[in-house]
C-alpha cells in the first residue's frame, strides 16, 4: 500500500493520501481525542504523542502537530497506523444509528411530543443553569434516547425519574451515543470489563458520587466516561491513570490503552474541584 504525503500551506499540518476512500462524505475535523470517539482511524492517530488534531475528507488524512513536534520523527508512526489500519479493512467510522432506528416515533406520536415537551419545557432550561443541555433524539421500545451535553450526564437519574413520572409509557432513558451499535461491547473482552466495573470500580467511585460507563472496545483500546462527580474532577486523571487504567489492563491483558471520552469542561460538582487536590478512590 503507497501513502502520498503532502505539504499544506500551514506548516503544523501535513495530508496523507491512501490512495482509497477516506470519508465520502467528509471532511470531518477532530480537535481533539474526545470528539473523534465515532472514528477509531482518527482515535488512533490521537494516541501518537504529538498529533492534536485530525481531519478525514474524501480521499485524504490531514494531521495536525504540536509545535514542539517535528514531521521527520511524527511521519513514521502516522503511515504505520494508517497502513495498518486500512490493510486490515478496519472502519474508518463507526456505524451510527440511523434516522428511523433512533427517532421512530415522530411528531405525530403522542408519547414522544410529550416527551419532547418535557424536556424543553422543564429539562433543558434546568440543566442550562448547570452548563448543560439535553437534546431529544428519539423514543423506542420505551427507551427514550437523549443527547446530553456538558453537566447534563450527571442530571441522568433525575431526568430518567421526571420523565417516568410524567410518562408512564417510559421505561427508562438512553444517552444517544450509548444506544447506537457498538459491536466491541458484545465482545468477552467488554464483558470482563463491565464485570469489573459494576463489583469493584464503580462501587468504590460512587463512595465519591461518582460514575464509570464502559463506552466502547475497539481492538487494544477501551473508551470509558467518567459520570457524576468524576465529572471535571481535578484528579480524573489520576484516577483513571493510577487506578482505573491500570485494573482494567490487569483484568483484560489485551488492552493496551483506556481513553477517558468525558466532557470534563462541563463538571459542575465534582467530589475533588479541579487544582485542590486531594486522595483518589483508588
Amino acid at each position: 500500500m503507497f501513502i502520498q504525503t503532502e505539504d499544506t500551506s500551514n506548516p503544523e499540518t501535513l495530508r496523507f493520501s491512501p490512495g482509497r476512500p477516506v470519508a465520502p462524505s467528509g471532511p470531518v475535523d477532530f480537535a481533539n481525542v474526545e470528539s473523534a470517539i465515532r472514528s477509531p482511524l482518527a482515535q488512533r492517530l490521537f494516541r501518537i504523542e504529538g498529533v492534536t488534531g485530525v481531519v478525514l475528507d474524501s480521499e485524504s488524512i490531514t494531521v495536525k502537530k504540536s509545535d514542539d513536534k517535528d514531521w521527520q520523527s511524527l511521519k513514521p508512526a502516522i503511515l504505520t497506523v494508517i497502513m495498518e489500519h486500512f490493510t486490515a479493512g478496519r472502519p474508518v467510522f463507526l456505524e451510527e444509528a440511523s434516522e428511523d432506528a433512533t427517532n421512530d416515533a415522530g411528531e405525530d406520536n403522542e408519547v414522544a411530543t410529550e416527551i419532547k415537551e418535557l424536556i424543553d419545557t422543564r429539562i433543558r432550561p434546568a440543566a442550562a443553569q448547570d452548563g448543560g443541555d439535553v437534546i431529544f433524539r428519539g423514543f423506542k421500545d420505551g427507551i427514550v434516547l437523549l443527547e446530553m451535553q456538558g453537566s447534563a450526564f450527571a442530571l441522568k437519574d433525575r431526568i430518567e425519574m421526571m420523565l417516568r413520572h410524567y410518562v408512564p409509557e417510559i421505561l427508562g432513558v438512553k444517552e444517544f451515543q450509548d444506544a447506537q451499535a457498538k459491536p466491541g461491547l458484545n465482545t468477552p473482552e467488554a464483558e470482563a470489563i463491565q464485570r469489573l466495573l459494576e463489583e469493584h470500580i464503580n462501587p468504590a467511585v460512587a463512595a465519591h458520587g461518582g460514575h464509570v460507563s464502559l463506552v466502547d472496545v475497539q481492538y487494544d483500546t477501551t473508551y470509558i466516561r467518567l459520570e457524576g462527580a468524576c465529572q471535571g474532577c481535578g484528579m480524573a486523571d489520576v484516577t483513571l491513570k493510577q487506578g482505573i487504567e491500570t485494573e482494567i489492563k490487569q483484568a483484560v491483558p489485551t488492552i493496551k490503552a483506556v481513553l477517558d471520552v468525558t466532557d470534563h469542561a462541563g463538571g459542575t460538582n465534582p467530589y475533588y474541584q479541579p487544582g485542590k487536590g486531594g486522595a483518589s478512590p483508588f
